[in-house]
């Protein structure tokens, strides 16, 4: 167990994590900090947390694990903010989408304690933000990539390893590189190619009206459209360059679709539409990355 948690970022990811801390008993106290007062009052309102704290300092001040749940460009001026007062002893992670990045701040921020800190990423989220929205649930049967480097402890990431899974995740262990390439692929992707899909109807004349009429497959396939703008700007920003990568795959296998199309050939359109069927019905959520 351990004796009090601090959070940073009193959102949906951090709000949610304090909470399945609290139902698992794993934390006798939580503090939280938000740069709005207003939200760090919310979430003690709502027994997120137990105590507010004035800053971010304040809230690491005394914790033995500490989550920053804060967007990817922030991270580097909150671990500016708590270097401090960070201690061997401490377990501080994040749960940023992004790894390289965030682990490049770490190392200029955190300095000589670079080794307290486990990147994570929990693969969780709603399209909805707020720390009303906090869900004791939200981490339960959900996969948490870890990134350590090589001047993480062995010690902090054992514990990583541990809270994650009393929360009920699978955790694995990847290389950052490793991690932000595939996630550009799985995940960045598809919200870039939801939000342009979204921009390429709504900037129609007649767009309003094409909306009117979508049904399931369009409401499924654009529902990641529905998140938080600065969140994903940051996200992909960070991530930029493999972002790009997958999306010139992306446009090359577009254009081979678009080229039988256009020359009428059936079979080949057909072949590949089955090869993507195939895959898509065969494929299921269970890493092949080794943990």
């Amino acid at each position: 167990m351990f004796e009090q948690l601090a959070v940073i970022g009193c959102g949906l990811m951090g709000g949610s994590f304090a909470l399945a801390l609290k139902r698992a008993g794993l934390v006798k106290r939580v503090v939280g900090y938000s740069k709005s007062p207003s939200t760090t009052e919310r979430a003690r309102q709502m027994g997120v947390i137990d105590i507010e704290a004035p800053s971010a300092l304040l809230a690491v001040s005394g914790a033995d694990i500490v989550l920053i749940a804060v967007p990817v460009a922030a991270t580097e001026a909150t671990f500016k903010s708590i270097k401090h007062l960070v201690t061997p002893d401490m377990l501080i992670m994040d749960v940023g989408s992004t790894k390289c990045d965030v682990i490049d701040a770490g190392r200029r921020a955190l300095r000589e304690h670079i080794g307290s800190f486990v990147p994570a990423h929990p693969i969780a989220g709603k399209e909805v933000s707020g720390i009303e929205h906090a869900d004791p649930d939200l981490y339960t049967n959900h996969q948490v990539i870890l990134t350590p480097i090589e001047r993480t402890l062995s010690a902090q990431l054992q514990k990583a390893v541990d809270v994650w899974s009393a929360l009920g995740c699978r955790v694995l262990k990847m290389s950052p590189e490793q991690h932000d390439a595939a996630f550009a692929a799985v995940s960045h992707l598809p919200h870039l190619l939801a939000f342009a899909m979204m921009n390429s109807i709504t900037g129609q004349p007649q767009g309003k009206d094409y909306l009117s009429l979508a049904g399931p497959g369009f409401r499924d396939f654009t529902r990641i459209a529905a998140g938080d703008p600065k969140v994903w700007r940051d996200i992909m920003v960070s991530n930029r360059e493999e972002l790009l990568n997958q999306s010139k795959i992306f446009q090359r296998n577009l254009q081979a679709l678009e080229l039988m199309i256009s020359s009428g050939n059936a079979e080949a359109l057909e072949g590949l539409l089955e090869q993507a069927s195939n895959t898509r019905a065969n494929w299921s959520m269970a890493s092949k990355f080794n943990q």
